[in-house]
């Protein structure tokens, strides 16, 4: 009996990793508004489903959209202070 009931809880959360990573977007968000119209928290299924705005939709909270005159054509783009470096260990 409990092998069967942990067994249903690993494959739901299977479903749930599945539906959170590889579904488009649209279905998730469709998911996410039948669980809100059943009774469940929109805020935490669509933090769940991973259907709040990102960076690339046009949701101008990163700035990257926006379309700011250059100051001169010249002038040297701007620099980054940090950057990242990959260090890769081959093992032999």
């Amino acid at each position: 009996m409990w092998q069967q009931v942990i067994v249903g809880v690993i494959v739901a959360a299977a479903l749930l990793r599945f539906c959170a990573h590889y579904l488009p977007a649209a279905l998730r968000r469709q998911i996410v508004y039948f669980l809100a119209r059943r009774g469940f928290d929109q805020n935490r299924m669509a933090r769940l489903f991973r259907t709040q705005s990102s960076c690339g939709d046009g949701c101008s909270s990163c700035g990257s959209c926006d379309s700011t005159p250059a100051a001169s054509s010249d002038a040297p783009p701007p620099s980054t202070s940090a950057k990242r470096v990959i260090k890769l260990h081959v093992q032999r």
